[in-house]
């Protein structure tokens, strides 16, 4: 019931989201007209087709009256995400012949801003499908959610908590329309500067356009198989940098420059700690080498430089082979990629304000060991005083982000390991390719190919959505579905050989007030095995909560309170766990969504 509830309050809301991504999926049919692919129309056609289909329907279902759950809200935003990639693949079915899995892949790596491909060859893919690629990156960058907000400019707190449920931190301004809006509206400004920069370099206007969104949005898609290296421009590195870095910066930061005129680029925790990122990062690199390969210092400098920004930020651009690197070089570059690009901003990662907090709670922490019990150790963050019991909660929650996040790089990896036993690369390899589908960057060795297996193709899928929306939203989508299943199960009738009639259906517990006690008899379902609650189990219902309930229950005990019945079955009879704090004139069968029976007194 609820969770009906909770859909028809989010339904029309999740509906216009798609309705706008179907609106936006129709900018490809410029680049289709502009270069006469003529024969893309109707397979790009299948995107905003398959948007608009599924958001009228979720648009014609009723709006009721009220503000969603937030786990509805996180649950919500996952299934946006994964529904984006069903049908954001379509035009790569269609358009290029590939296989609907690879398509997904390409689709989902697209929305999430990873930058990994199964497209065999980038160079001969028509240029309407890099578009929408490069489209699809650039919108994945900045949130789904984030720009729907912003157009359909409608504010409320089912709109906040779909908002923050897509991993979005900002709020610089007084509500979530007005935020999405200020961020759109520096990121298109960052944009066309972006685009500017990039022809500096001398490549064409079409080039230019693909790399600046691909760079902003630090997502790492090319329109040349080569990639960057394509170009052979060194000019084009260096300029692509400073993108990179714009990308995986706060958006605050740009905010506050764009409207108050502002600069705190070093005042900002994560800026501060992403520039030292960077310049730390490059000088390890260049040195190793430097001293482990045979590389001259330029080009070592020039390759460091570029690739340990490009995998910072989690942008994905390369100009280099990981293959030919050394390998401890190879795994410092995956803890960078762990780390990842600051809150706020279109880069992945675990996020540089966790990692901030992180230092900051175990700096906390053993300040704590250092003193009496009786002297109260303050926590301080981002410059202001946090009450201990919020301080407590927020760390664990920060920690258990953490740990759950390096805890699945590790699992997708040993299972990978396991399923691609029979390809040429150690586990080194395959770590550093997961780390890069978890944290959004799009560097490969070379593991992620079209050749794989379509069960190493899902795990890819999974792990990059996964890591887009930071772990919660797709657990919760998770946790909804399993519910979800539980109440479609077959009624208890068919579970226990019942046949007919109502009395045949559940067990009742009836409560008697006698002597402010509870006296308590169960009625065993026909068909099971004719055994009472002992003693010594009624003892153990749950005491709290009629103590929480004791007047209410003074009130009505002449009459027997109906209550829900648990799922589990312990030998061949109901558990049976009373709610006490109401009496109804109906019961309900749990797993079946019916109701029966009138209102029951005592006989």
């Amino acid at each position: 019931m609820a969770a009906n509830g909770n859909f028809s309050i989010i339904a029309p809301d999740l509906g216009r989201i798609f309705l706008f991504m179907g609106s936006i999926s129709c900018l490809p049919f410029l680049v289709t007209l502009a270069f006469g692919e003529l024969d893309l129309l109707l397979p790009m056609a299948s995107a905003p087709l398959g948007f608009a289909a599924v958001g009228a329907s979720l648009v014609s279902v009723p709006r009721r009256d009220g503000e969603a759950q937030l786990s509805a809200a996180l649950a919500s935003v996952a299934l946006i995400w994964l529904v984006a990639a069903l049908i954001g693949a379509l035009p790569f079915t269609f358009g290029n012949g590939m296989p609907y899995t690879d398509s997904v892949f390409e689709a989902m790596s697209g929305w999430t801003s990873t930058g990994l491909s199964l497209i065999p060859s980038v160079d001969d893919t028509p240029k309407t499908l890099l578009f929408w690629r490069s489209l699809t990156q650039w919108l994945g960058g900045i949130g789904i959610v984030a720009f729907t907000i912003a157009m359909a400019s409608r504010s409320g707190l089912t709109q906040f908590r779909l908002y923050r449920s897509e991993g979005r931190i900002e709020a610089f301004m007084p509500s979530v329309v007005s935020t999405a809006s200020q961020m759109w509206r520096i990121y298109l400004i960052v944009t066309f500067a972006s685009i500017g920069l990039i022809l500096l370099s001398g490549v064409s206007v079409w080039d230019a356009v693909n790399i600046a969104m691909t760079a902003i949005a630090t997502g790492g898609f090319s329109i040349h198989s080569a990639g960057i290296m394509y170009y052979q421009n060194p000019l084009l590195e260096m300029l692509v940098i400073p993108i990179m870095i714009a990308g995986a910066m706060p958006f605050k930061i740009y905010y506050l420059m764009y409207i108050r005129r502002q600069l705190r680029l070093f005042r900002d925790p994560q800026a501060y700690l992403l520039l030292a990122l960077i310049v730390i990062g490059c000088a390890v690199v260049t040195w190793d080498l430097l001293s482990l390969t045979d590389l001259d210092p330029p080009t070592a400098l020039r390759r460091g430089a570029f690739m340990v920004t490009s995998g910072v930020t989690c942008t994905g651009f390369q100009n280099a082979d990981l293959m030919e690197w050394p390998g401890v070089t190879v795994l410092f570059l995956s803890m960078l990629m762990l780390i990842g690009g600051s809150a706020g901003s279109t880069a992945g990662g675990i996020k540089l304000a966790r990692v901030t907090l992180a230092g900051e709670s175990l700096v906390w922490w053993f300040r704590r060991l250092f003193v009496t019990g009786r002297v109260v150790v303050p926590f301080r963050h981002d410059g202001r005083l946090v009450k201990y019991d919020t301080a407590e909660l927020e760390i664990s929650k920060n920690m258990l982000v953490i740990v759950f996040f390096i805890l699945t790089v590790f699992i997708i990896s040993i299972v990978l390991l396991h399923i691609e036993a029979s390809a040429s690369y150690d586990s080194n390899d395959v770590i550093f390719e997961v780390v890069s589908a978890m944290s959004n960057v799009g560097l490969s060795n070379g593991f992620v190919n079209p050749g794989m297996s379509v069960a190493s193709k899902w795990l890819f899928i999974f792990a990059m959505w996964f890591g887009r929306l930071e772990l919660v939203p797709v657990i919760m989508l998770a946790s909804v579905a399993v519910r979800t299943g539980r109440r479609v199960r077959p009624s208890r009738k068919k579970r226990f050989g019942m046949t007919s009639t109502s009395a045949k259906l559940c067990a009742l517990l009836m409560v008697r007030r006698r002597q402010g006690h509870s006296q308590i008899g169960v009625f065993q379902l026909q068909g099971g095995p004719d055994h009472a609650e002992s003693d010594e189990q009624q003892d153990k219902l749950d005491c709290k909560e009629e103590e929480r309930n004791r007047d209410e229950r003074a009130a009505v005990s002449d009459k027997i309170s109906v209550v829900d019945i648990d799922e589990s079955v312990e030998n061949g009879k109901l558990k049976i766990h009373p709610r006490l704090d109401c009496v109804e004139e109906r019961y309900l069968l749990e797993g079946t969504g019916q109701e029966y029976g009138k209102e029951w007194r005592d006989p």
